[in-house]
């Protein structure tokens, strides 16, 4: 079978005479030599914990649990632990393991990827340290109070050892408890060496020449195709009947089998099967399937958004977050004045370049199931409930993602691929086409919200509110990541984050609710930058019409409120500085962007902020974009996005300039480009054809810069996608006056808008 390319080790060993001729030029201390002498080029690569390893060629080689979709996480994640290590980077390896209970939760998601595995993979690299100073000591015949370590090596005054030769020497046994690896200290940052640097990407080759191996690049001797026929509804589909004669006159057409699925992941699904991807495919074409009506068929954009409104209007549904003073019925009744706003967003896809796929096959009693996925903890469950095994009988093969975005977080296609499989007895490939992938989508749930503003007589914030409604993907996939909220009740932390800000605004209450029609209709995704993708739209757009409504410069008006104190001052380790540190973005993106120069006309400037995914690792993040708006046709033209980042530490610079960039662009095209319907209970745009993403002719320019830190690292693959809609939305205003308070912006809803 075909699977990850794995990268051999490298340096040659250096020959007897060789080495006794640098020995003597040196000054290598005997015990140097005699080690070197003894030791075995084939011993046993040494384990201080279960993160990595170093072998008898002294290369080390990292274990990394996150999945590679382009970010270089790999690399980011080796150089945390090499750094600590003191390694050479030209000896570090990368290693994406395959599923295993051990690993614990396996998932890349979120941003979390750096943000989660600092904190592991830095003391993994300490402890490494300390067993090979340990060992190398001993080597030397010194006290390891007298050794230090660097480049791949012990080091004791004039007398060194490298960890390729404290290998060889062997009896390396030491390992460490948590209890230990805890106590270990980490480097000050004025050590680092690897962290923050410029270094080269451990995988770079193998990417640009080909080498990578994707999931869709999986094979394995014996297997067929499978080709999904998709029910017209998500949820709830099921197959009356199946014709297929006329597919049976379609060279490499072998049968038709229709799933029965334990697990309700994969419903209504009929896999068609054939020699060749193209001949399942050509079949499909030729079947004919009849369904059992559902209640979702008939179901409409409107009748979610509508549906959403009435749920927000009935105070009795939903969850209120623990915000502190949640209780702002009398602040709104004592209030000078008031401000109340909608806003909407638009059902959005994920269009990953590769498209969803996988192989799966049982062998001597293991499942397995070669595919890329973004969180293999969540869909194991999911394939031993479907086949009837124990999840230990399964394991994920991982490789690259040729895109990711959320999609491959619900490994729904994996199912289908098993279930089939399973049903015919031989390795099937399930690869699905577009439309088969859009029909069967975890797409961004459209969402309505409404927001509310209270003013004392001075024009001071004095409370606030956000009832946000869509469909929750964490209830509809895995409830038992749901936080209670106030009154005990649980709700979509992913389906509200960023709406529990940072900004001190008096009584400030944040209700969630649950689309019950949204969760019928369709499975609810997470799509990059989640819940902040829409709530920060939200926010960020009334912040800006509250300004103006005080007839306040926007700015300012942020500045006045991002107050370092109380909830907002910030908790060690992941948010010291609390909301100052937002503020500081605000004010470098502004000062960068030119905020308050003269313009040409219909050309503005528009602000807008977040702290990124999650209270509890918060990037702070603000951007300025500056627009154009053709009044006589409402297009928008975006000329510039300006971004500011503090995402603590950087780890890895080009990494996180790239993350920038992607995120950025992804929000411009979520603002403008972006976005179907649902239509007769399946989303509208099934092709690129009629979804139409930002086009490179639309891109602006960028310029984007990060605050220089030492505190915790974030993530910063998402935070920045959930700014750039609200600061070209409110760009629109400061340009003509028009406000838009839907996404994505058309040029017809900004020419009514205008008028």
């Amino acid at each position: 079978m075909t699977r990850l390319s794995k990268s051999e080790s490298g340096s040659l060993a250096l020959s007897r005479r060789g080495f006794l001729v640098a020995a003597v030029g040196t000054g290598v201390a005997f015990s140097f030599l005699t080690a070197c002498e003894t030791g075995d080029p084939n011993a046993p690569a040494y384990e201080p914990t279960q993160w990595f390893a170093i072998d008898a060629n002294g290369i080390v080689t990292v274990n990394i649990i996150r999945a590679e979709m382009g970010q270089h996480v790999g690399t980011s994640i080796a150089r945390i632990l090499a750094d600590e290590l003191d390694a050479k980077w030209e000896d570090v390896r990368i290693n994406h393991v395959d599923s295993d209970p051990k690993w614990g939760l396996m998932v890349t998601g979120g941003s979390w990827s750096v943000w989660q595995s600092y904190p592991l993979y830095s003391k993994a690299g300490a402890a490494g340290r300390a067993a090979m100073i340990e060992a190398g000591a001993t080597a030397l015949g010194v006290e390891a109070a007298s050794c230090s370590a660097a480049n791949g090596e012990v080091i004791s005054g004039d007398k060194k050892i490298s960890y390729r030769d404290i290998v060889r020497r062997g009896g390396l046994t030491k390992t460490f408890t948590q209890e230990e690896i805890d106590a270990l200290a980490i480097k000050p940052v004025d050590q680092r060496k690897l962290i923050g640097k410029p270094v080269t990407s451990l995988d770079i080759v193998e990417k640009t020449t080909g080498a990578a191996m994707f999931g869709i690049d999986a094979k394995v001797e014996g297997m067929v195709y499978g080709y999904p026929i998709i029910p017209p509804t998500r949820n709830g589909g099921q197959v009356n009947y199946v014709m297929d004669p006329a597919a049976k006159e379609i060279k490499g057409y072998l049968e038709t089998v229709v799933l029965k699925d334990k697990s309700n992941t994969v419903p209504g699904w009929a896999v068609v099967i054939g020699e060749t991807w193209w001949a399942a495919k050509k079949a499909a074409e030729a079947i004919t399937l009849e369904y059992q009506p559902t209640d979702t068929m008939e179901v409409s954009e409107k009748d979610i958004q509508d549906h959403g409104r009435k749920l927000i209007n009935d105070a009795s549904k939903g969850v209120v977050l623990a915000t502190g003073a949640t209780n702002t019925a009398p602040v709104f009744r004592a209030a000078k004045s008031t401000l109340d706003a909608e806003y909407t967003t638009a059902t959005a896809l994920h269009f990953p370049m590769e498209p969803m796929n996988a192989l799966a096959f049982e062998k001597d009693g293991k499942w397995e199931i070669h595919t890329g996925n973004q969180w293999q903890s969540l869909v194991l469950p999911w394939l031993a409930a479907a086949l009837e095994v124990p999840e230990t009988s399964i394991v994920m093969k991982t490789y690259r993602l040729g895109g990711g975005f959320g999609r491959r977080l619900n490994g729904d296609y994996a199912v289908g691929a098993a279930l089939a499989s399973k049903a015919i007895g031989k390795p099937v490939k399930v690869v699905l086409s577009r439309e088969a992938d859009s029909k069967f989508d975890s797409v961004r749930s459209p969402s309505v919200q409404k927001m509310r503003m209270a003013f004392d007589k001075d024009n001071n914030v004095i409370g606030m509110e956000q009832h946000v409604a869509c469909g929750w993907p964490t209830q509809v996939m895995i409830p038992a990541f749901m936080p209670p909220g106030e009154d005990g009740k649980t709700y979509d932390p992913f389906a509200i984050s960023g709406a529990d800000h940072w900004y001190s605004v008096g009584a400030h209450k944040v209700r969630a609710v649950s689309n019950d029609l949204a969760n019928a209709t369709f499975r609810p995704g997470w799509l990059r930058s989640v819940g902040p993708g829409f709530t920060n739209w939200a926010l960020e757009s009334f912040m800006d019409e509250a300004a103006h409504k005080v007839k306040a410069d926007p700015v300012q008006f942020r500045l006045n409120l991002l107050r370092a104190e109380g909830a907002n001052a910030g908790t060690a380790p992941n948010s010291v500085g609390g909301a100052s540190r937002q503020a500081n973005v605000v004010k470098l993106a502004a000062e960068k962007a030119g905020w308050g120069q003269p313009l040409p006309a219909g050309t503005g400037l528009g602000l807008a902020t977040s702290f990124g995914q999650e209270r509890n690792m918060p990037t702070w993040v603000a951007c300025v974009a500056r627009v154009n708006v053709d009044r006589a046709t409402g297009r928008v033209k975006v000329e510039k996005l300006t971004l500011v980042a503090d995402a603590g530490t950087i780890v890895d610079p080009d990494g996180a300039r790239a993350q920038m960039e992607g995120a950025s662009l992804w929000g411009l095209s979520l603002a403008l480009h972006e976005g179907t319907e649902f239509e007769n209970g399946n989303v509208k745009a099934l092709n690129l054809g009629a979804y139409t993403p930002l086009r490179l002719s639309d891109v602006p320019e960028l310029d984007i810069s990060f605050v220089e830190s030492s505190e915790v690292p974030v993530g910063l693959g998402e935070p920045a996608t959930t700014v750039v809609g609200p600061a070209i939305g409110n760009a629109i205003f400061n340009a003509v006056g028009a406000r838009l308070r839907h996404i994505p912006i058309t040029a017809a809803a900004v020419k009514a808008a205008m008028s």
